[in-house]
Protein backbone atom coordinates (compact mmCIF):
# COMPACT_ATOMS: atom_id res chain seq x y z
CA UNK A 1 0.00 0.00 0.00
CA UNK A 2 1.61 3.03 -0.91
CA UNK A 3 -0.98 5.66 0.74
CA UNK A 4 -0.24 8.22 3.63
CA UNK A 5 -3.71 8.16 4.96
CA UNK A 6 -4.87 5.74 7.92
CA UNK A 7 -8.45 4.74 6.99
CA UNK A 8 -10.27 2.95 9.95
CA UNK A 9 -13.45 0.79 8.58
CA UNK A 10 -16.19 -0.27 10.94
CA UNK A 11 -17.52 -3.61 9.66
CA UNK A 12 -21.25 -3.96 10.92
CA UNK A 13 -22.31 -7.46 9.98
CA UNK A 14 -23.85 -10.07 11.66
CA UNK A 15 -22.61 -12.91 9.57
CA UNK A 16 -19.55 -13.28 11.84
CA UNK A 17 -17.69 -15.20 8.81
CA UNK A 18 -17.99 -12.36 6.28
CA UNK A 19 -17.66 -9.89 8.84
CA UNK A 20 -14.13 -12.00 9.21
CA UNK A 21 -13.64 -12.11 5.93
CA UNK A 22 -13.87 -8.18 5.08
CA UNK A 23 -11.41 -7.46 8.22
CA UNK A 24 -8.90 -9.71 6.69
CA UNK A 25 -9.25 -8.69 3.13
CA UNK A 26 -9.52 -4.80 3.95
CA UNK A 27 -6.42 -5.35 6.71
CA UNK A 28 -4.15 -6.46 3.77
CA UNK A 29 -4.98 -3.21 2.07
CA UNK A 30 -4.14 -1.29 4.76
CA UNK A 31 -7.06 -0.42 6.56
CA UNK A 32 -7.40 -0.83 9.97
CA UNK A 33 -10.40 -2.62 10.77
CA UNK A 34 -13.09 -3.12 13.60
CA UNK A 35 -15.79 -5.34 13.40
CA UNK A 36 -19.55 -5.93 15.34
CA UNK A 37 -22.53 -8.01 14.97
CA UNK A 38 -25.24 -5.96 15.74
CA UNK A 39 -26.93 -1.91 15.90
CA UNK A 40 -26.21 -1.78 19.14
CA UNK A 41 -22.50 -2.45 19.29
CA UNK A 42 -22.14 -0.95 15.94
CA UNK A 43 -23.31 2.67 17.31
CA UNK A 44 -20.85 2.05 20.11
CA UNK A 45 -18.12 1.18 18.44
CA UNK A 46 -18.63 4.18 16.11
CA UNK A 47 -18.88 6.85 18.79
CA UNK A 48 -15.36 4.74 19.86
CA UNK A 49 -13.60 3.91 17.13
CA UNK A 50 -14.32 7.09 15.23
CA UNK A 51 -14.31 5.67 11.37
CA UNK A 52 -13.42 7.26 8.06
CA UNK A 53 -15.86 4.53 6.54
CA UNK A 54 -18.77 2.08 7.34
CA UNK A 55 -19.38 -1.00 5.62
CA UNK A 56 -23.01 -1.77 6.91
CA UNK A 57 -25.30 -4.98 6.69
CA UNK A 58 -28.74 -3.92 5.75
CA UNK A 59 -30.22 -7.54 7.65
CA UNK A 60 -28.61 -7.26 10.66
CA UNK A 61 -30.17 -10.37 12.49
CA UNK A 62 -32.80 -8.85 14.64
CA UNK A 63 -32.90 -5.22 13.36
CA UNK A 64 -32.19 -3.55 9.72
CA UNK A 65 -29.82 -1.65 8.77
CA UNK A 66 -30.97 0.95 7.56
CA UNK A 67 -32.60 2.17 10.59
CA UNK A 68 -28.84 2.79 11.75
CA UNK A 69 -28.17 5.13 8.80
CA UNK A 70 -29.32 8.23 10.56
CA UNK A 71 -27.78 7.80 13.32
CA UNK A 72 -24.55 6.86 12.22
CA UNK A 73 -24.70 9.41 9.94
CA UNK A 74 -24.75 11.85 12.75
CA UNK A 75 -22.42 10.60 14.70
CA UNK A 76 -19.77 10.31 11.48
CA UNK A 77 -20.86 12.99 9.10
CA UNK A 78 -17.68 12.82 6.76
CA UNK A 79 -17.49 8.98 6.74
CA UNK A 80 -18.24 6.88 3.42
CA UNK A 81 -20.66 4.54 4.45
CA UNK A 82 -21.77 1.54 2.02
CA UNK A 83 -24.52 -0.80 2.65
CA UNK A 84 -24.45 -4.05 1.67
CA UNK A 85 -26.88 -6.56 1.14
CA UNK A 86 -27.92 -10.25 -0.13
CA UNK A 87 -31.57 -8.53 -0.82
CA UNK A 88 -30.39 -6.00 -3.53
CA UNK A 89 -33.71 -4.11 -4.69
CA UNK A 90 -33.99 -0.65 -6.31
CA UNK A 91 -36.21 0.62 -3.53
CA UNK A 92 -33.95 -0.32 -0.42
CA UNK A 93 -31.23 1.51 -2.44
CA UNK A 94 -33.18 4.08 -2.98
CA UNK A 95 -33.95 4.16 0.79
CA UNK A 96 -30.64 3.27 1.91
CA UNK A 97 -29.42 6.46 -0.23
CA UNK A 98 -32.05 8.98 1.09
CA UNK A 99 -31.32 8.49 4.71
CA UNK A 100 -27.87 8.87 3.99
CA UNK A 101 -25.74 6.07 3.01
CA UNK A 102 -23.13 6.82 0.61
CA UNK A 103 -23.12 3.95 -1.83
CA UNK A 104 -25.38 0.16 -1.86
CA UNK A 105 -23.59 -2.92 -3.05
CA UNK A 106 -25.14 -5.90 -3.36
CA UNK A 107 -23.37 -9.23 -1.65
CA UNK A 108 -21.19 -11.19 -2.44
CA UNK A 109 -18.54 -8.22 -3.47
CA UNK A 110 -15.30 -8.26 -4.67
CA UNK A 111 -12.59 -6.38 -3.58
CA UNK A 112 -12.18 -3.67 -6.70
CA UNK A 113 -16.44 -2.60 -6.38
CA UNK A 114 -15.66 -2.37 -2.64
CA UNK A 115 -12.84 -0.18 -2.48
CA UNK A 116 -14.54 1.76 -5.18
CA UNK A 117 -18.06 1.99 -3.08
CA UNK A 118 -15.68 3.27 -0.48
CA UNK A 119 -14.23 5.97 -2.55
CA UNK A 120 -11.02 5.42 -2.02
CA UNK A 121 -8.57 5.54 -4.74
CA UNK A 122 -8.53 1.97 -5.71
CA UNK A 123 -4.82 2.95 -7.70
CA UNK A 124 -3.15 3.71 -4.22
CA UNK A 125 -3.46 0.42 -3.27
CA UNK A 126 -2.04 -3.25 -4.33
CA UNK A 127 -4.94 -5.03 -5.19
CA UNK A 128 -3.82 -8.21 -6.03
CA UNK A 129 -5.31 -9.84 -8.83
CA UNK A 130 -8.75 -10.85 -8.51
CA UNK A 131 -9.15 -14.95 -8.17
CA UNK A 132 -12.62 -14.57 -7.00
CA UNK A 133 -14.76 -16.50 -8.91
CA UNK A 134 -18.36 -15.88 -9.80
CA UNK A 135 -20.63 -18.34 -7.57
CA UNK A 136 -21.31 -21.29 -9.21
CA UNK A 137 -25.43 -21.64 -9.55
CA UNK A 138 -25.28 -24.50 -7.03
CA UNK A 139 -23.75 -22.39 -4.15
CA UNK A 140 -25.93 -19.41 -5.46
CA UNK A 141 -28.83 -21.26 -4.74
CA UNK A 142 -26.87 -22.06 -1.24
CA UNK A 143 -26.57 -18.63 -0.39
CA UNK A 144 -30.31 -17.87 -1.21
CA UNK A 145 -31.75 -20.34 0.41
CA UNK A 146 -29.46 -20.09 4.06
CA UNK A 147 -30.62 -16.64 3.92
CA UNK A 148 -34.63 -16.96 3.55
CA UNK A 149 -34.11 -19.89 6.44
CA UNK A 150 -32.72 -17.38 8.51
CA UNK A 151 -34.98 -14.83 7.58
CA UNK A 152 -37.69 -17.36 8.80
CA UNK A 153 -35.54 -18.04 12.05
CA UNK A 154 -34.23 -21.82 10.74
CA UNK A 155 -38.05 -22.89 10.01
CA UNK A 156 -38.03 -25.05 6.94
CA UNK A 157 -41.69 -25.23 6.59
CA UNK A 158 -41.94 -21.84 6.19
CA UNK A 159 -38.85 -21.73 3.89
CA UNK A 160 -40.00 -24.25 1.69
CA UNK A 161 -43.64 -21.93 1.53
CA UNK A 162 -41.46 -18.90 0.54
CA UNK A 163 -39.44 -20.50 -2.18
CA UNK A 164 -42.28 -22.33 -3.89
CA UNK A 165 -40.77 -25.63 -3.69
CA UNK A 166 -41.85 -28.90 -1.12
CA UNK A 167 -40.39 -29.12 2.29
CA UNK A 168 -38.96 -32.54 1.51
CA UNK A 169 -36.82 -30.86 -1.85
CA UNK A 170 -35.56 -28.38 0.32
CA UNK A 171 -34.39 -30.73 3.08
CA UNK A 172 -32.73 -32.35 0.74
CA UNK A 173 -31.09 -29.25 -0.99
CA UNK A 174 -29.91 -28.11 2.76
CA UNK A 175 -28.59 -31.55 2.87
CA UNK A 176 -26.47 -31.40 0.14
CA UNK A 177 -23.99 -28.27 1.47
CA UNK A 178 -21.52 -27.32 -1.57
CA UNK A 179 -18.15 -27.59 0.03
CA UNK A 180 -16.01 -25.53 -2.87
CA UNK A 181 -17.39 -22.89 -4.96
CA UNK A 182 -16.17 -25.11 -8.42
CA UNK A 183 -17.93 -23.92 -11.27
CA UNK A 184 -21.13 -26.70 -12.36
CA UNK A 185 -19.57 -28.27 -15.88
Amino acid sequence: MTTTTLNKLLIIEDDIALASVLTRRMSKLGFECQQCHDATQGLLMARQFRPTHVLLDMKLEYENGLKLISPLRQLLPDATMVLLTGYASIATAVEAIRLGADNYLAKPVDTQTLLNALSVNAAEYEIEPLTEEPLSPKRLEWEHIQQVLTANNGNVSATARQLGMHRRTLQRKLLKKPTADHRDS
